[in-house]
């Protein structure tokens, strides 16, 4: 092959070598999908001008790289040190819509460490990326600058992430000589509702998540016999989860036996399953940054005793009645102080507060500490200004607990749930065993 050729044919290998690194990372969405959601917030700006950034890269590795949570939303791009700009559209300027991906320099000599990264100078950046203009990173404060010198305007119209604004905005403000620092809105605050209703592709993803979220409480259904580590069962499922193409779980597993399953958020997973106990197993994955979140709580031996089975079966009982109780649209979640009469949580306290009691004869509501759910989305605990309305297209948790420290008896059960285009719930978590029977019956048949 002659030197010409070669030189015509590598920015074109360089293209699909950078494609199939990108594209096997995540399944993504179509660009029209993001390109919809950067369009939306961009209506939401009245003529201003967000910035958003994506996350660095860690120096050392313990976890494969995770995007900036709202950045991926309006992107779908998972490589570090990026940065987006949206110019909302305005009327009085006659200024159009307009967005920007700015890109770093690739860094040659990290990319022997971190592999190949892309820049504006890349083959076909913007049509890999799907966003319409595709800049170097060091353009980013003169397309400000400019911006707001043409519409001054715009330097009380600035939106970006808490934190974010700490140097760009004060050295924009000194390059167009204005005496103080510009003041900057809380993005967050846009993108939260945007992100609280899924549409159709992020549904497909959340539901990826769950069915290899439910494999693994499956395994862990086998795994759990007296003598067995908290650590052990963990790692179990933390492995079937990567098998099934998950990135990671979307957050540290509980694996908490015995006086553990009484703490709420137990994390060292240090304890040894003694028999007799049960064990409080909240775990779930990551697949293409989208989460789950389940719990189950299985007896160590097999079969649970008669008061963890009235406990359990009153837990299981606050759940049912909440989900029988949703009206789409006027039910909300997380108000744990019960002020709120269309909420979940009030209908699953006052069932668990009338069907239960303590060791002392208390109430045992008394024994529920948390909030009863929380939305689920590309985070686990995807934002939200609780309580929450829940509406078609929301994704959201219910899981009631009661924790006993002086029976070392601890039950949660907590499912996933989306709220349908015809405002009816549907259970993600279907298929896993909920009943007390079932759940010995699960054990039973992986002995």
């Amino acid at each position: 092959m002659s030197r010409l050729r070669k030189l015509l044919l590598f920015p074109s290998l360089l293209v699909l070598a950078l494609i199939s690194l990108h594209s096997s990372a995540l399944e993504r969405q179509p660009f029209p999908a993001y390109h919809g959601r950067r369009v939306a917030l961009g209506n939401l700006l009245h003529g201003g001008v967000a910035i958003l950034f994506a996350a660095e890269e860690p120096l050392l590795d313990f976890m494969p790289y995770r995007q900036d949570a709202d950045f991926y939303y309006l992107t779908g791009w998972n490589q570090p040190g990026a940065a987006l700009l949206i110019a909302g559209p305005d009327a009085a300027s006659h200024r159009p819509y307009r967005e920007i991906l700015f890109l770093p320099t690739r860094n040659l000599r990290m990319e022997k460490y971190t592999g190949i990264k892309m820049d504006a100078s890349t083959p076909g950046a913007s049509a890999q990326s799907g966003i319409a203009e595709v800049m170097p990173m060091t353009a980013l404060p003169g397309i400000l600058n400019t911006m707001i010198a043409a519409d001054r305007r715009l330097a009380a119209n600035l939106w970006t992430e808490p934190g974010e604004d700490a140097g760009l905005l004060p050295w924009t403000a000194v390059t167009l000589g204005d005496a103080a620092p510009l003041k900057s809105h809380d993005l967050t605050q846009l993108t939260m509702p945007l992100r609280q209703v899924k549409d159709p592709g992020e549904i497909a993803l959340l539901t990826r998540a769950a069915n290899a979220s439910i494999d693994a409480q499956r395994l862990m259904f086998r795994s759990v016999h007296p003598g067995v580590t908290e650590r052990a069962v963990a790692g179990e499922m933390i492995a079937r989860m990567m098998e099934n193409g998950c990135e990671r779980p979307s957050y540290a597993p509980i694996v908490g036996s015995g006086i553990h399953s009484t703490t709420l958020h137990y994390g060292e997973n240090t304890g040894t399953m003694q028999a007799g106990d049960v064990v409080v197993v909240d775990a779930a994955c990551e697949y293409s940054m989208y989460a789950s979140d389940i719990t189950r709580t299985v007896p160590v031996s097999g079969h649970f005793t008669a008061r963890q089975r009235e406990v359990y079966d009153v837990v299981l009982g606050a759940q049912r009645a909440a989900a029988a109780a949703f009206v789409a649209g006027k039910s909300t979640i997380n108000d744990p102080y019960h002020k709120d009469p269309n909420s979940l949580d009030t209908v699953a306290w006052q069932y668990i507060h009338d069907h239960g009691k303590g060791p002392h004869g208390e109430p045992l509501s008394d024994y529920w500490i948390h909030g009863l759910g929380h939305m689920v989305g590309i985070d686990v605990h995807d934002p939200a200004n609780y309580p929450a309305v829940l509406k078609p297209g929301m994704v959201f948790t219910i899981e009631p607990g009661v924790y006993i420290p002086e029976e070392k008896l601890g039950v949660r059960i907590e499912d996933t749930f989306v709220v349908g285009p015809d405002g009816k719930l549907i259970d993600l978590i279907a298929s896993l065993p909920h009943t007390a029977e079932h759940v010995e019956a699960a054990m039973k048949a992986a002995r």
